[in-house]
């Protein structure tokens, strides 16, 4: 093969590749200004806050720690936090990549071995559990009152990601690398990817609960756009 040859494949393969590129930042663009809108009124009060929430590169889904409906401290148990403090109200949940989560806490932490192996489905998946005393709104945190049966939906749909051992219990992952005192990682199902970020899935619970949402997004923006 000739080295004119060799270089208009590589040419080639540079175009494909900058065309995709150039394909997912318009989709990643234009895809969060659908909306997909709420369920209609199921005839229930609408009594339960949730909140959505970001620290810039991750959204979690705040949930009541305890109600009669679900308690999500005997599942993740205060006992795995830094703090241990039982004192908590709230209890922030995401799920993402493993390496993003551990080792990205901030955007100027990112490395491109980890940005590369969770953009193409080569590491695992994990789920950050953070717990709050209080929720205060503002651009970064949404306050959304939910029904009963759409919490039940959404307690279904977060626990279906957790992976869990032989007793059915939440995997706890042992390390330091937790972002405060009051949180912990668990193992989770699923493989993060740049079609399949830790805000496509809060995206993807919202719509879960019946609320409205993105049709797609794997950015933050895309789903706060819709709770101004």
């Amino acid at each position: 093969m000739s080295v004119k040859m060799i270089l208009l494949y590589v040419l080639k393969a540079i175009g494909i590749i900058l065309g995709i590129v150039a394909l997912y930042v318009v989709m990643g663009l234009l895809l969060p200004l659908i909306e997909v809108s709420a369920e209609k009124n199921d005839g229930q009060t609408k009594d339960i806050p949730i909140y959505i929430y970001t620290n810039g590169v991750h959204t979690d889904i705040v949930m009541p720690v305890k109600n009669d409906l679900q308690d999500w401290s005997a599942k993740v148990p205060f006992s795995n936090t830094k703090s241990k403090s039982t004192d908590y109200t709230y209890i922030g949940i995401g799920w993402g990549d493993k390496g993003f989560y551990l080792d990205t806490p901030t955007w100027a932490d990112l490395k491109f071995s980890t940005a590369f192996k969770a953009a193409f489905w080569l590491s695992d998946s994990a789920m950050h559990c953070s717990y709050y005393k209080t929720m205060k709104e503002g651009d970064d945190c949404k306050k959304i009152m939910i029904s009963r049966d759409q919490y039940k939906n959404l307690v279904k749909f977060v626990e279906d990601k957790f992976d869990r051992d032989q007793n059915g219990n939440f995997i706890l992952i042992p390390t330091n690398a937790v972002y405060d005192v009051n949180d912990a990682f668990y193992d989770a199902k699923g493989k993060y990817s740049f079609l399949n970020t830790c805000n496509t899935w809060a995206n993807d619970a919202l719509k879960a609960a019946g609320q409205k949402a993105a049709l797609w997004t794997p950015s933050d923006f895309g789903i706060f756009r819709h709770y101004k």
